[in-house]
């Protein structure tokens, strides 16, 4: 390769293209609009038109792989990432979510525990449900808190085969197929999880699953941690929402070996650490964010600086603004971006403009107007040494929208032609 690349992805720093004005538009951002003034530009479907993804099958999709083909559901990527193993046939992974909801209702008050549930109490609720005896066909579930109120629910039978073709129960995301699409205005109710094709598989897996559900409920109702949260006037998370099954990882040509060069993902969240373990890249796993944007991205560029000696690829996710987005906090998310090129674009560029290349982009949008993804198609600038800029002013989705890379219908079609037509001269 001509030029080592560090591929920038920021989750959900995009707004609506309909938004008056984008929170990348109020952003000041001195650092990401340098880039924007130097590099070729344009827009990007991260998977398709009219597709509101989720995070793991826009983040397969903009690595350049169609997700059609290769994805089998995100909780086996969750899986991987938290180091969870399944037993493939007879065990399925799901993403979770602890939730608070109304128990005499089963409405949902907070599909995220209001973001106030630690990770040592989620730890703790999980460790209650953690070897749980379902009730049904044999069934047991396996528990394992990640971060916050996120984990990830193997459930598995010991006389039965299972399916991951089976519904969520979480209203916000709809399966079609194996990829789940953001709801935009969901139901307030835990749903029930169906199969989605006729097979025995299903069937028993979707009974397995709902009967998870309920003693989840039962046990969650009166658990130490919860009567505590509740004694604070703090939501408790008294249930745990279900999406994304998948009964295997996926299969596809390794990224070393599709690009022919060393790869390495760093990331802090488990599904984009699992999809750097199952795509086989060398994967730097980040801790979580502490609190301190400065400290923390520090801590992010030291390890990009240090990856980028060894490797010729280094994919970096930033979760920053995609958590303001899905709250509708609008000044949040300006904040978020920001602190990205305060502490992590303007120091990164002042060490290593001059001699590698960059792809700066988004897996999806969250737009604080919509408080969820959208099938909005997000701004892309790339960089190298000696490129011929498209003399754009600043990256946000507008500026990006008039750059000589057009609109990029697929997001798999992105790094084959950086790599092909730039890197690979």
């Amino acid at each position: 390769m001509k030029y080592k690349l560090l591929y920038l992805v920021l989750d959900g720093a995009g707004d609506s293209l309909n938004d008056p004005v984008t929170t990348l538009e109020a952003s000041v951002k001195p650092g990401l609009d340098w880039v924007a003034r130097n590099s070729k530009c344009g827009l990007m479907y991260t998977v398709g038109r009219g597709v509101a993804p989720e995070s793991d099958e826009a983040v397969i999709s903009i690595l350049g792989y169609d997700p059609h083909e290769v994805y089998t559901g995100r909780g086996p990527l969750e899986a991987l990432g938290a180091g969870l193993e399944f037993k493939e046939g007879y065990e399925v992974a799901f993403r979770a979510n602890f939730a608070t909801i109304n128990p005499e209702t089963m409405e949902i008050i907070d599909r995220r525990v209001g973001r106030s549930l630690t990770s040592q109490e989620a730890r703790e609720l999980a460790r209650a449900l953690d070897g749980l005896e379902v009730g049904v066909h044999e069934g047991y579930a396996r528990v394992v808190a990640t971060i916050g109120h996120r984990a990830v629910v193997v459930l598995g039978s010991r006389r039965s085969r299972l399916s991951g073709m089976v519904s969520n129960n979480d209203p916000a995301y709809r399966r079609q197929g194996l990829v789940s699409i953001a709801v935009q205005s969901p139901s307030r109710r835990i749903e029930e999880i169906k199969p989605l094709d006729n097979t025995v598989e299903a069937r028993i897996t979707a009974e397995i699953a709902n009967a998870f559900s309920r003693k989840a409920v039962e046990i969650l109702a009166d658990h130490p941690v919860n009567l505590e949260r509740t004694r604070r006037g703090l939501p408790p998370a008294n249930a745990i929402l279900l999406r994304d099954a998948g009964d295997r990882l996926p299969k596809a040509v390794k990224l070393p070996e599709k690009y022919g060069c060393r790869f390495a993902v760093l990331a802090e969240m488990p599904v984009e650490v699992g999809i750097g373990r199952a795509f086989g890249a060398d994967t730097i796993l980040m801790e979580p964010p502490s609190g301190d944007p400065a400290s923390d991205y520090e801590a992010r560029l030291k390890a990009t600086l240090r990856a980028l000696r060894d490797y010729d690829v280094v994919y970096v996710h930033l979760k920053g603004p995609d958590e303001p987005g899905h709250d509708g906090d609008r000044e949040l998310k300006i904040k978020r971006i920001e602190e990205i090129d305060r502490f992590f674009v303007q120091p990164l560029l002042d060490e290593l403009k001059e001699r590698f290349a960059l792809i700066v982009t988004e897996d999806h949008a969250t737009p604080p107007s919509v408080r969820s993804h959208t099938d909005d198609p997000v701004p892309v600038a790339f960089y190298m040494p000696g490129i011929e800029p498209d003399g754009l002013k600043r990256f946000t989705e507008k500026e990006c929208s008039r750059g000589s890379l057009g609109i990029i219908e697929h997001g798999w079609l992105l790094l084959p032609m950086i790599i092909g037509n730039y890197l690979s001269k």
